[in-house]
């Protein structure tokens, strides 16, 4: 398997992306495909320990910054990191892409160069949120923030697919978040989804509410990109937060600290479990290729889960289980494939 690797997408580029590279490369049996440009990244490899014959180097002379338009950015930086990395995705010559790049340059870039599965009307962005019970998965996080029933339906099917192929979840919980539970609350839009999605093929269990989302009541959360973006900064500007607070609660004084040390091992497992970097990054699901958004921020811990998920992605089949699930039938309606 050959994971394709923006070696220029990021906050912490190249360091950092080269660095989980090649611990990703030394822990799986795999091949990674850094692009950018082949001086930076040489410079950096001769630091590590790493089967030579395992990484390779694509050279891009030109990057895409986070602050560009993402349209004219994809048109125009033809030789850039991203481009040509997503290029080296369409012609098969890599198994999947990861990026900590400029979001909408990658969704654009994506779309306009790797193309949308056949039947998919709208690809999502969408992250992996911890929750109490394990992890969630929010589809749209901000790719889409106008949307019609078909695309909520579809959003359902997508994330169903990935939580039961890559999380492991047989029948996934599928809820579309709401002002209410009833089924009769929210705008016409969200009424027309709910009965899209009760009749579909999916374990669809009704409305939530945003204050469910952390219990883990769900593995699915459907939402459009404007909701879902700010469920996503809210749940992270929380989670830093809990940990400035529980951290300055217990570096007080004296026996504070000692305190802490009689409970450590229980505050460092929550720590993890509420750690974005387990989860690596964001799959966007509807495209015809595997490709994983990293958080821009990501260190070389999150980089090396970014990979690891998408192996993952690449080895459980999620873009075929939502290609056998989607077939369209004019512009409205779905079925399962036969």
């Amino acid at each position: 398997m050959q994971i394709i690797v923006d070696a220029m997408g990021g906050d912490h580029a190249p360091q950092e992306v080269i660095k989980g590279s090649v611990q990703a490369v030394n822990d799986f049996n795999i091949d990674i495909i850094l692009v950018g440009k082949q001086a930076i990244i040489e410079k950096e490899l001769a630091a590590y320990e790493y089967p030579r014959e395992r990484i390779h180097i694509q050279h891009a002379d030109e990057v895409i910054t986070n602050d560009e338009a993402p349209t004219k950015a994809i048109k125009t930086k033809k030789n850039s990191s991203m481009v040509l990395g997503l290029k080296i995705l369409k012609d098969k010559k890599g198994d999947a892409f990861v990026s900590a790049g400029n979001t909408g340059a990658l969704l654009t870039g994506s779309l306009l160069r790797v193309g949308r599965i056949k039947g998919i009307d709208r690809p999502a962005l969408t992250p992996i949120l911890p929750t109490d019970k394990g992890c969630a998965i929010l589809v749209d996080a901000g790719a889409n923030t106008n949307c019609r029933p078909i695309n909520f339906l579809q959003f359902g099917v997508m994330g169903s697919a990935y939580m039961k192929k890559v999380i492991g979840i047989p029948a996934p919980k599928v809820g579309l978040v709401n002002i209410g539970s009833e089924e009769g609350k929210g705008t016409d839009l969200i009424k027309d989804s709910f009965v899209l999605l009760k009749e579909a093929p999916l374990n669809f269990v009704g409305n939530i509410e945003a204050r469910e989302i952390p219990e883990g009541s769900v593995d699915v959360i459907v939402c459009d990109g404007f909701v879902g973006n700010v469920i996503l900064k809210l749940m992270e500007g929380m989670g830093m937060t809990f940990y400035r607070n529980i951290k300055s609660l217990f570096t007080k004084n004296l026996l504070t600290y000692l305190s802490a040390l009689f409970i450590s091992s229980g505050l460092k497992a929550f720590k993890k479990k509420m750690d974005y970097t387990e989860y690596g990054g964001a799959p966007l699901l509807g495209i015809d290729g595997v490709v994983v958004k990293a958080h821009g921020s990501s260190n070389a811990k999150a980089f090396y889960y970014a990979i690891v998920q998408a192996k993952k992605f690449v080895e459980t089949g999620v873009i075929e289980e939502i290609r056998e699930h989607i077939c369209r039938r004019g512009e409205d309606e779905i079925h399962e494939c036969r």
